[in-house]
C-alpha cells in the first residue's frame, strides 16, 4: 500500500491541465483508488464514497453516514450523506468542472467506475475524462531508486537465463531427458537464490507449446525433444516494499542445426525489436515524446510488411512498475490503444512475437527513460537463437 501524497496528486492534475481528480469506490472494486489514496482494503466499504482533489481548493470527502470515518486518513472537508439526493447535491458543487475518473474506453485495466455511476455524476454538470495519464504520473513513473531496483532485477533474470541454458546444453550433450518443468523449477530456485519474487511461475514452453504466448506448464510439462524451440519468459522483482519488476524473454533451439527458415523468422523479429529502440531514440533526440501506440505501430507495420500479419497475437509491450503489468504506458495500438506519452521515468517491455500452429517465439527486453535518454535494462540482449 502506498502513502498518499496530496502534493503529487495536485502536481499531476496541473501537469495534465485538468480541474481535478474524482476518486470513487464501492466494495473496494477500484484497487487503484485504494492504492493511490493509501486506504486499507480490509475496511468495510458497503456504501459508495467519493474523494475529489482539485488544484485550487481543499479536497472534499463524500461519505455515507454509516461509514463516515472511511476516509478519515485523508485531508479535506467531509460531507456526509444518507440518501441518493444528498449524494447528488454533494457532487453537484463541482458542476462545470473537468474531473478525471477511473474510466477509459481503451484501457479496461483502469476502468473501475461503472457506467451508471458515471452517468449520475455527469448529470450534475461534471465532465468526466480518463484518469489514465494521472495514474501513469502517480504509479507508472519510476524514481532513480526505482530504476536501480528494476535494473538489478533485470540483471538477475539475465544471469538466470544463462544458468538455465547451461543446464539445457548439459542435458542435450549427455542425451539426458529434460522436461519443461525441470527448467521452470530451476528458474524459480535461482530467483529464490537472488531474493527475487514473482507473481506467477515463469513460462518454459517447447515445441508446439511455443506457439501459445501464455502457455502454462503443468507438473513436469512436456519432454523437450531434439529439434524443438524452447521459449523462456520470466519476470520478477526484489522482495521489498517498493521493488520494481523486470520481464524478459529468450529463445533457444534444442538441436544442432537451426533451419534457415526459423533463423530468418527470428532475425526478422529481432529487427522489429531494434526498430522500436531506434524509433524511440530518434523521437527523444528531437525532443518528441512518442506514445505507446506510435511505437507499437512502427513494430507492427514492419512485421506486417514482412508477411507476418496473421502471426501477430499481441501488442508490442506493457508498462512495468511494482506490478509486472503496471500502470504506465503500454506499447499498444491495437488491443487496448494507448496514446499516453513516454515520459521520464517510464518503464516498459518491448516484446514482439510471432506465432504459428507448429511453433512461435518472442524476444523481450525492458526499457526505461532516464533524463530523456533511453536505457536498456540488464545485460546484453539476445540477437541470435541460443544453441547447445
Amino acid at each position: 500500500m502506498n502513502t498518499y501524497s496530496s502534493e503529487k496528486v495536485v502536481e499531476a492534475i496541473r501537469n495534465e491541465g485538468l480541474d481535478g481528480w474524482l476518486f470513487y469506490n464501492f466494495h473496494h472494486r477500484d484497487t487503484l483508488a485504494d492504492d493511490i489514496l493509501g486506504l486499507e482494503v480490509e475496511t468495510t466499504n458497503s456504501r459508495p464514497w467519493i474523494y475529489v482533489v482539485t488544484k485550487d481548493r481543499e479536497p472534499v470527502k463524500i461519505v455515507h453516514s454509516i461509514e463516515e470515518h472511511i476516509l478519515d486518513t485523508l485531508p479535506g472537508e467531509k460531507l456526509v450523506y444518507s440518501g441518493k439526493e444528498a449524494f447528488q447535491t454533494a457532487v453537484k458543487q463541482f458542476s462545470g468542472k473537468i474531473l478525471a475518473a477511473h474510466i477509459d474506453e481503451n484501457l479496461p485495466v483502469i476502468s473501475f467506475m461503472d457506467a451508471g455511476t458515471a452517468q449520475n455524476i455527469e448529470k450534475q454538470g461534471i465532465r468526466l475524462v480518463s484518469a489514465a495519464s494521472l495514474i501513469q504520473r502517480l504509479k507508472g513513473l519510476l524514481s532513480e531508486e526505482d530504476m536501480d531496483s528494476h535494473n538489478r532485477a533485470a540483471i538477475g533474470l539475465y544471469e538466470i537465463v544463462e544458468i538455465v541454458w547451461n543446464k539445457t546444453s548439459e542435458h542435450f550433450h549427455n542425451s539426458q531427458p529434460l522436461y519443461e518443468g525441470d527448467l521452470q523449477a530451476l528458474i524459480l530456485e535461482e530467483m529464490n537464490n537472488r531474493n527475487l519474487i514473482t507473481d506467477h511461475p515463469p513460462i518454459v514452453a517447447s515445441g508446439a507449446h511455443t506457439g501459445d504466448p501464455h502457455y502454462e506448464t503443468v507438473g513436469k510439462g512436456s519432454l523437450i525433444r531434439q529439434g524443438e524451440l524452447i521459449q523462456f519468459d520470466l519476470w520478477a522483482k526484489e522482495s521489498g516494499k517498493r521493488a520494481i519488476y523486470a520481464d524478459i524473454s529468450w529463445v533457444g533451439f534444442y538441436g544442432k542445426a537451426i533451419t534457415h527458415h526459423v533463423d530468418t523468422l527470428f532475425h526478422d523479429l529481432v529487427d522489429s525489436r531494434e526498430l522500436a529502440i531506434e524509433f524511440i531514440t530518434a523521437e527523444l533526440k528531437q525532443n518528441q515524446r512518442p506514445s505507446g501506440a506510435s511505437i507499437d505501430r512502427e513494430v507492427r507495420n514492419f512485421l506486417i510488411s514482412k508477411g507476418y500479419g496473421p502471426a501477430l497475437k499481441h501488442r508490442t509491450g506493457h508498462g512495468i512498475d511494482t506490478e509486472c503489468h503496471g500502470s504506465g504506458v503500454n506499447i499498444d495500438s491495437i488491443e487496448f490503444p494507448d496514446e499516453r506519452q513516454i515520459l521520464d521515468g517510464s518503464c516498459f517491455s518491448i516484446e514482439p512475437g510471432i506465432y504459428f500452429d507448429e511453433f512461435g517465439f518472442r524476444t523481450e527486453i525492458d526499457i526505461y527513460i532516464r533524463q530523456n535518454q533511453i536505457c536498456i535494462s540488464g545485460k546484453e540482449r539476445q540477437f541470435s537463437l541460443l544453441i547447445p
